[in-house]
């Protein structure tokens, strides 16, 4: 039975560490960041089998962050799970820095795949969960990705192999949060029906509230009992969530915090 007192905990407290990180260098992907906290929260101090104190254990979990550029909000889950001192983050995005603005697995402890051209993590994802099934490794894969990103033709490529590979072990999330650099996502090229779309490629496929930790914690062990099938759990989420001011909209994507921005922002997650 999970603890979901804690794991509503862990998403705030992964929430707050973000916004603050974006706030300290001034600019960041916040939105799509922010529309992750409450899955990140369920797979590092729920789900995911890892040992921080050996990031590199040859049978843990891995996570690939597809959608790299929201690489902040992945920084603050791992520092809180003890990858690292959650004062590196301070250095996000700067010069030399071991916390670069999207994911680098040469870079940052506990990151498994370097990302950010987008389509391509999920690529990786794919790769991995064969590989395991090759060696007969009982690991899981969880990998991200965007709604926005799904505009990729390699995500469908990918999509394809892992049915007809009948990876089980690959558990991805959708993060359908509506919107994308330049406009929502309807209005750019719009999925339509997600769910259906998955299903059809062979997929099993969930669709859940993605800010509902019970949801989520149920959606992975449902997706545990799948064998043979990858499956996709499609998590209707809110860009931005949390910062009332920009929750839900196109400009949440990127944007400036200022210190007064930020201190408007902590104060809605009071």
């Amino acid at each position: 039975m999970a603890d979901y007192g804690m794991l509503r905990r862990k998403a705030h407290e992964i929430r707050t560490l973000t916004l603050e990180t974006i706030g300290h260098v001034g600019k960041g992907h916040l939105g799509g960041c922010m529309s992750l906290c409450e899955v990140m929260s369920v797979l590092y101090f729920s789900q995911m089998n890892v040992r921080p104190e050996n990031p590199q254990w040859k049978h843990r979990d891995r996570f690939i962050l597809s959608k790299g550029h929201a690489g902040p909000v992945v920084y603050s889950a791992l520092a809180l799970r003890g990858y690292f001192d959650r004062e590196a983050l301070k250095s996000l995005n700067e010069l030399g820095t071991n916390i670069p603005s999207h994911c680098d697995a040469t870079r940052t402890t506990g990151v498994d795949v370097t990302t950010g051209s987008l389509g391509q993590g999920f690529s990786v994802a794919v790769g991995i969960a064969l590989a395991a099934k090759l060696d007969r490794e009982a690991l899981y894969v969880y990998p991200i990705i965007g709604d926005g990103e799904s505009q990729e033709g390699q995500i469908w490529e990918a999509g394809m192999f892992a049915a007809q590979q009948k990876l089980g072990s690959l558990t991805c999330f959708l993060d359908l949060n509506g919107q994308q650099i330049d406009a929502p996502v309807d209005e750019v090229n719009s999925m339509r029906d997600p769910a259906a779309k998955w299903s059809a490629f062979g997929w099993n496929v969930q669709e859940i509230d993605g800010h509902d930790m019970q949801a989520i914690f149920d959606a992975v062990e449902k997706a545990k009992t799948c064998t043979d099938k990858p499956n996709m759990i499609v998590c209707r989420t809110v860009k931005g969530k949390g910062w009332k001011k920009v929750e839900g909209t196109t400009k949440s994507h990127s944007l400036s915090v200022t210190a007064e921005d930020l201190e408007d922002a902590l104060r809605d997650l009071q």
